[in-house]
């Protein structure tokens, strides 16, 4: 006796109560001209029924042939456990997936994604797809600790009601010293009215010969610890503790939190969803900053059925999703790319703040996705970076809101009076733009400003790199 199982739910069908019984995916398909040509037989209407079938039943119970049924062969259970595919959009070759919750080991991102995105992408008959969105139930969302501080824990750790936080990472990337560097964290924390907020080491810089990571790190947290004697104002540094070794990394949180930091960086890409559960579930009493280099090679698609609608030009997996799994993973802030450069058009800057603040997340109108209840889970804060400079504040506030991180490294830097002038330029926008005083009229008014002469020097709007 054989068997092999339907994966494709009736039409009009709909998961019951699904955030207690189901995980839920959002996925689109493009078809390989093999494809097309072997269904002139039937329609492309069945190739797209065929494909979703194909990918509920590969990523849950499904295989590619009939098998024995009988007895002790695990059919019932498959049965009762397969995924569905349902909510079929037949224009735009867009569906969902209901995943019992049984299939998955509620605490187990990893183990998740195996399942759910593993080898779908591997069909011959699909050549592209993107995974626009996942809904966690609340028996996994339970599973997992969130966020330690989040936006609020931050905010009263750096003393700091309201307002955006401002961070320089230091360019070039790479080039400084240890020393050099805790010279430039002196600057930052101490130019102007003291406001400036912190430090931040890019993906490049770890442990390396003429950097090393512990003697950075401890000269920076004096600076830090300096500056906060001084100015009166709660200051932090995003240092980074990346290796390809959990437990080296574990080692490098110690040593930050031995020498009074707050934050420990991590590039969650590289290192993996592993790293950071491993790192959140030290308990240390550090915060987490996510940095996301290579999320590009995984995200982007260049073609317009990225937003729903048209052409797939690849595999890929959107930001949204992302952001939405190293939230429910515990990092306290993340980037999460600048809405005047990252797909403006469609609001995607402003729906990643709302995936990782709304506690209670609905679906965006133009962006394929699919909300969240996050029940327990803290809200975190968006990281703003590429490009920004302090002409770019007043839209960028005025788009996110305050809970925000804004990331100026050349944008500070490249001031043409220098760095401490680049840190007063930020200074006089930031507080410009949470007072709703036009940068524009401060500068026509005071033309020997710091901010005028970043804005003369570098506009209004992002700077992108080509």
């Amino acid at each position: 006796m054989a068997v092999q199982l339907n994966y494709l739910a009736k039409k009009g069908w709909k998961p019951k109560n699904p955030d207690k019984n189901y995980l839920i995916t959002l996925l689109k398909l493009d078809f390989s001209k093999l494809a097309k040509k072997e269904s002139k037989g039937s329609s492309i209407k069945k190739l797209f029924e065929d494909a979703a079938a194909s990918v509920a039943a590969e990523s849950s119970t499904g295989t590619w042939t009939k098998v024995y049924s009988g007895k002790d062969s695990g059919i019932p259970m498959a049965i009762k456990k397969k995924a569905v595919a349902y909510d079929l959009d037949y224009k735009n070759f867009m569906f969902k997936v209901a995943y019992p919750i049984g299939l998955f080991e509620p605490d187990n991102i990893s183990g998740l994604l195996a399942g759910i995105v593993g080898n779908i992408a591997g069909m011959k008959m699909v050549s592209a797809m993107r995974f626009y969105d996942l809904r966690f139930p609340k028996k996994m969302i339970k599973a997992f600790p969130g966020p330690r501080y989040g936006v609020k824990g931050i905010r009263k750790m750096l003393n700091k009601s309201r307002g955006p936080l401002v961070v320089t990472v230091p360019k070039p990337k790479i080039g400084r010293t240890d020393k050099e560097q805790a010279k430039l964290a002196r600057l930052l924390f101490t130019s102007g009215k003291g406001t400036y907020d912190g430090i931040k080491d890019d993906e490049n810089l770890t442990n390396l010969e003429f950097n090393k990571f512990d003697k950075r790190a401890k000269l920076i947290l004096k600076e830090q610890a300096r500056a906060e004697k001084i100015t009166g104002n709660k200051k932090f540094y995003l240092c980074n503790v990346t290796h390809s070794n959990i437990l080296k990394m574990l080692e490098r949180a110690k040593f930050i939190e031995r020498n009074h930091g707050k934050f420990l960086m991590m590039d969650v890409i590289t290192t993996g969803f592993s790293a950071v559960d491993t790192i959140r579930r030290a308990n240390t009493n550090l915060a987490i900053h996510a940095h996301r280099a290579m999320h590009g090679f995984i995200t982007r698609d260049n073609f317009p059925g990225v937003h729903g609608k048209g052409k797939l030009g690849g595999f890929s997996i959107s930001m949204i999703a992302l952001a939405k799994i190293f939230r429910l993973l515990g990092v306290d802030s993340i980037h999460g790319g600048s809405p005047l450069a990252k797909m403006e058009d469609y609001g995607e800057a402003k729906y990643i703040k709302e995936v990782l603040q709304e506690s209670d997340l609905i679906s965006h109108p133009k962006i394929p996705s699919l909300g969240q209840k996050w029940y327990n889970i803290k809200p975190v804060w968006m990281t703003a970076s590429g490009g920004l400079h302090p002409g770019d504040f007043e839209y960028i506030l005025k788009s996110l809101g305050e809970d925000i991180i804004i990331q100026c490294g050349g944008g500070l830097l490249g001031h043409p009076d220098g760095p401490e002038a680049g840190t007063i330029a930020i200074e006089q926008a930031r507080d410009l733009a949470m007072k709703k005083i036009s940068i524009k009229k401060f500068v026509k008014e005071n033309p020997d400003s710091e901010l005028a002469k970043a804005t003369k020097h570098w506009g209004f709007g992002p700077k992108i790199v080509y």
